[in-house]
């Protein structure tokens, strides 16, 4: 029988609650305030009516110092003012956990024994590389670079660089030399950070030639340093820099799929306190803590990984293949490590589906606590699956390299629903508007956030009058951030993400997200992934193709069509049945992971390959050809 979704799958135990460290947070604000908070929900609904104060508190209940007043100047969106007057440095509050009973870091790779970094050594390699960049001349508000692998000499770069107070910029070595100076040049970098090479999938991959073109096409480098210019340590303590709260940190890009990547700049103050409260509140990761978020230096999630540092977690770094040597790869490595939080995506669960996979009878799983999924919405099928494999909280979260967190997600006090995110971050003042600005509630609108919050961009690089960023956000709603994904709130608080608002599917007037689609035939055994693509066409019609790769061994006939089609009729809606549904290649998606909806779609209705989609930021450019010639087919008939 099919289990209701209306129920929840997971639901708090008594323990859960009490050991929660937002449990402690709110009595901390009942008593600040006076007043009395009976569940998250009321919790959540004061940290958005009272964003300065709930900011206040945070800074307070998490000891971060001296603090000038007022928290927040100006509430105006874009150009909200956090902690004017106030300093600090990301790596004051990671020194604050140095410790000797647990490793600061575990290096996992698949061609050598695992490896523990210690505080004292992870602070002192910090302290020696922070001298090297000194001695290099590189400065407060100079970029220094890495093109690095996941391992713990680029979380040394990162905290030596921010500890000086210039500002961190990375590519995973996935990515082309093309594709990293498109992002890295940009920066005009005074240091490159850079490894030979690194091995994924069984296969080591020779970067040599990559960095040596990085070299040659950054006029702006003066200095190039290896992992063996990462490996000394010194004993004298390191001393960060006190910069203002808005001081850049880290440029992180955009997907630049269509044009260069945009540069998203986040400051060294709402990182702090926006990833103290993401890691520690919602996500209920402490000292006893091993968090293991299967990322790459590419993607803010490496960024969200690293702020486990802040709570003196121990973090896990792992350069390989999820997938490496067998589909249960992740498992296996949070059994060996005893991981208490991992985080992985829709995609990954996926596959362990229908590879059959049986992760917790076949490892020892005791020590995990929590499975968190990003990257794109996570079926409730994927969800239920987790609870009778793993049985533990599935916490699902959504936000964006564009505030370097989540706005919605999981809390160890709420309970999980299929296919559902279980609420809004505290201080995320979030809603679901229609296109008047007008709130909705258990429908589709557009994900807002109403006011203020302390991650979001300093600013774009090079966007000297801010046009760019106000564009990217505040063009619809003036005043009010527009993320670009649909959202339904439902009444228990808990949120539904149908996918790219950009990409809806709207056909005969009914909106729905593509997100929703993937869930009803990707769930199929006989289809390895899917792309669905909603193109109006020059004459007035709508043309909704169903892209589909096969699973191994299986032809897609008119039997299978068939199946598909008679999926999303029962399980979405009639109306969103495909106009046609073609064997694909493979599906194209940037290197973070995200199907290329929108550049294929201007790719069907017939635009220009060349200034659609930037290649290098394709994980597999050979299929752009592929899916062009699919819109020659069609206009040709």
């Amino acid at each position: 029988m099919e289990r209701s979704v209306t129920e929840p799958q997971w639901t708090p135990a008594e323990r859960d609650i009490a050991e929660a460290e937002i449990t402690a947070f709110t009595r901390f604000v009942e008593q600040r305030t006076g007043r009395d908070f009976p569940d998250y929900h009321a919790l959540w609904a004061w940290s958005v009516e009272d964003v300065e104060e709930f900011w206040a508190a945070l800074w307070d209940y998490f000891d971060l110092g001296e603090r000038a007043q007022p928290v927040l100047q100006s509430a105006e969106m874009p150009g909200a003012q956090w902690f004017p007057g106030t300093e600090i440095n990301y790596v004051d509050q990671v020194m604050r956990h140095v410790r000797t009973d647990r490793p600061a870091i575990l290096h996992v790779s698949e061609d050598a024994r695992d490896r523990e970094v210690s505080w004292a050594e992870l602070l002192g390699r910090t302290a020696a590389f922070a001298d090297r960049l000194r001695a290099a001349g590189v400065e407060s508000g100079d970029r220094v670079v890495g093109y690095l692998p996941n391992i713990p000499e680029a979380v040394v770069a990162f905290l030596a660089t921010a500890s000086i107070g210039a500002v961190w910029s990375a590519c995973g070595q996935d990515y082309s030399a093309k594709a990293a100076l498109d992002r890295l040049g940009q920066l005009e970098p005074k240091a490159l950070v850079a490894a030979d090479g690194y091995t994924y999938a069984g296969r080591y991959h020779d970067k040599r030639a990559d960095v040596a073109a990085l070299r040659s096409e950054i006029p702006s480098l003066t200095a190039i340093f290896t992992l063996d210019d990462l490996a000394a340590r010194v004993e004298t303590p390191l001393t960060p820099a006190r910069v203002p709260f808005d001081h850049p940190l880290w440029v992180l890009f955009s997907s630049g799929t269509t044009g260069l990547p945009k540069g998203i700049v986040h400051g060294h103050g709402g990182v702090v306190v926006e990833h103290l409260k993401a890691v520690a509140l919602q996500s209920d990761i402490g000292r006893d803590d091993v968090f293991f978020w299967y990322t790459s230096p590419s993607w803010m999630m490496w960024n969200f990984q690293v702020a486990g540092l802040l709570v003196g977690a121990t973090i896990v770094c792992y350069d390989g293949s999820p997938t490496a040597r067998h589909p249960e790869t992740l498992w296996e490595i949070a059994s060996r490590v005893g991981a208490t939080v991992l985080g992985t995506s829709p995609g990954y669960v996926l596959g362990c589906m229908k590879a059959e996979a049986t992760p917790a009878s076949t490892y020892d799983l005791s020590a995990l606590r929590s499975v968190g999924i990003t990257g794109s919405a996570l079926p409730a099928a994927s969800s239920l699956w987790l609870q009778d494999q793993v049985g533990v909280q599935v916490a699902s979260i959504s936000g964006g390299t564009d505030v370097v967190s989540a706005f919605l997600g999981g809390v160890r006090t709420v309970p999980v629903w299929p296919g559902e995110l279980s609420a809004p971050y505290l201080g995320v003042a979030l809603d679901a508007w229609d296109e008047d600005g007008q709130p909705v509630r258990g429908e589709v609108g557009e994900l807002v956030i109403t006011k203020p919050m302390p991650s979001m961009p300093v600013g774009f690089w090079n966007d000297r009058d801010g046009s760019r960023y106000r564009c990217a956000y505040f063009d619809t709603y003036p005043g009010v951030w527009r993320h670009g994904d649909w959202i339904t709130l439902t009444d228990r608080g808990s949120v539904v993400v149908h996918g790219r608002s950009d990409s809806t599917l709207n056909r005969h007037g009914i909106r729905m997200g593509s997100a929703d689609i993937y869930q009803a035939v990707e769930s199929l055994p006989e289809v390895a992934e899917a792309l669905v693509i909603g193109a109006e066409l020059p004459d007035g019609g709508y043309w909704m193709p169903l892209f589909v790769v096969p699973a191994d061994g299986v032809k897609l006939d008119d039997g299978l069509r068939d199946k598909i089609n008679e999926r999303i009729r029962t399980e979405l809606s009639p109306r969103h049945v495909p106009d046609e549904i073609i064997a694909a290649p493979a599906i194209p998606h940037t290197r973070t992971g995200k199907k290329l909806e929108v550049p294929i779609k201007k790719l069907l209705q017939g635009g220009d390959p060349a200034k659609i989609v930037e290649r290098s930021a394709v994980d597999d450019p050979a299929l752009l050809d592929w899916y062009a010639g699919q819109c020659r087919a069609v206009t040709s008939t």
